[in-house]
């Protein structure tokens, strides 16, 4: 059998209800919608956090964040959190004989130490796995706000260096337009943290100087990953391919493109999710011009829950109306709640796979274990040690999923769902994030909610079912402490 091609197209903060075929009234997404066709909508499908970084390091490793203590939200600055000697997802496609490539949002970090931006950047996503990677390093809302093509700044003028500086005081503040020195220049209000540097008229986290000819415009980022996804699909299609397309949509500040501008009555938020969308369908397209859409395997999903205000006043409230991100979910970004991290999950297949909706419960971490047993690769005892092999669930050969699963909060609190039950840990903590919104979760009790009954978990049964309760931490414990040493490398 011909070896397909495998693209993960992986949204940013994306809500279980922010897609038309999930429930949306209010935005409409055809071109995701139109994956269906030829594909299985996942019904209980989650990241394993409610927060970037950590979902992100569990695709590409196999493993549960809390097997890392740097797996946390990362300044632009940070040092790469993925040990060379790793066994990868990417690394397990270069082991099956396929081309592999990174573009979009990375996140998980550079580098052993400090950062040599202006040469050749040391452990990037090219020593992980990855032949090609076509990257910015954090979000589009931290510094420095530039393209990293395989270890060095895309179009950089060696006689403008750029400078980093995640501290407090920076020294060079006071020579770069901030949001507090330079207000005339602002055209996006920040509603909280992003005060530092201003580019593009919008306030950054983080200090950055120099390197003009680099910087990227915030419009132009959803043309330039895609772009770059179709020339790699056009150089390296001798062998079977495997990207990793990490959009940054609707990752805050959400700046469309100004043919999609005021395409939702949602604002902002709602417009760079029908960009989005349209990304999508431009992929398709060309998957499908050039002979490819029935040997690819294309799965969409987010990193996590949706949040409206975060850090920017884009009037994404004000504007939401009856739109409700999380869809029937409670909770949002950040939470406990299932609204954190249970995500739209689409696998599709042209030609290859019905149309259907599965209810099997599934995790990202899964992904690597699946496709591993799909392309006959053995993994070592201490590879992927979260990671289930679930590719007759993927294929729709099967609707019996994960007997359970774990995912963690913005503060790392662990939430075991195990069949219909859902437990959470109890924590310390305010209830409802001010400014954005999102409910935490928190509570000194134990939560427990049957989930076939009360998708969103409005009463906690924990009192009545004392023994499931037992059970459940008792389970979530022993995850918590299992243990394993990394021995694999390429």
């Amino acid at each position: 059998m011909k070896k397909p091609n495998v693209i993960i197209i992986y949204a940013d903060d994306l809500g279980y209800g922010d897609l038309s075929c999930y429930g949306a009234e209010d935005i409409n997404t055809p071109n995701i919608d139109n994956l269906l066709e030829n594909g299985i909508k996942f019904t209980n499908a989650y990241s394993t956090s409610a927060v970037c970084t950590p979902a992100r390091y569990s695709i590409i490793t196999g493993e549960y964040p809390f097997r890392n203590e740097y797996t946390k939200i990362l300044p632009g600055n940070a040092k790469c959190i993925i040990d060379t000697d790793v066994y990868t997802l990417p690394k397990m496609f270069k082991t099956a004989g396929y081309n592999t490539a990174v573009i979009g949002k990375w996140h998980l970090g550079l580098s052993d130490g400090d950062i040599n931006w202006n040469g050749q950047i040391t452990k990037t996503p090219n020593d992980l796995g990855f032949d090609y990677s076509f990257i910015f390093p954090g979000t589009n809302d931290r510094v420095p706000l530039v393209y990293i093509k395989n270890r060095q700044i895309y179009n950089l003028d060696p006689n403008d260096p750029i400078e980093v500086c995640y501290q407090m005081k920076c020294p060079f503040e006071n020579e770069i337009d901030t949001y507090e020195n330079s207000p005339e220049k602002i055209v996006m209000e920040s509603s909280m943290g992003h005060n530092r540097s201003l580019i593009n008229g919008i306030g950054r986290i983080g200090f950055m100087r120099g390197g003009k000819s680099a910087i990227w415009k915030d419009d132009e980022l959803s043309e330039t990953f895609l772009g770059e996804v179709k020339n790699f699909i056009d150089e390296k299609r001798d062998k079977p391919f495997f990207i990793y397309y990490a959009l940054h949509q609707p990752h805050v500040p959400r700046v469309p493109s100004a043919r999609f501008k005021g395409a939702t009555a949602l604002g902002p938020r709602g417009d760079v999710i029908v960009e989005l969308d349209w990304c999508i369908g431009e992929l398709t397209s060309y998957l499908r011009e050039n002979n490819l859409l029935d040997d690819t395997i294309i799965i969409f999903s987010s990193d996590n829950g949706p949040v409206l205000n975060d850090g920017y006043d884009d009037k994404a409230y004000e504007l939401n109306k009856n739109h409700r991100p999380a869809g029937p979910l409670r909770g949002g970004k950040y939470s406990k709640f299932d609204g954190g991290a249970r995500v739209p999950f689409i696998l599709s297949w042209s030609n290859n796979i019905s149309k259907a909706e599965s209810p099997a419960l599934l995790s990202q971490v899964d992904l690597m274990n699946s496709f591993a047993n799909m392309l006959d690769i053995s993994l070592d005892k201490y590879d992927a040690k979260d990671s289930q092999n679930m590719i007759d669930v993927l294929l729709g050969k099967t609707i019996v999923g994960r007997p359970s699963l774990v995912f963690e909060s913005g503060k790392k609190i662990r939430i075991l769902r195990r069949g219909k039950w859902a437990y959470l840990q109890p924590s310390e903590g305010e209830e409802i994030i001010p400014i954005v919104l999102n409910e935490t979760g928190n509570s000194l009790n134990d939560q427990l909610y049957n989930m076939d009954y009360d998708i969103s978990q409005r009463i906690n049964v924990a009192d009545q079912y004392p023994q499931i309760v037992e059970s459940m931490k008792q389970e979530l414990e022993q995850i918590l402490q299992s243990t394993h040493t990394r021995k694999k490398s390429i």
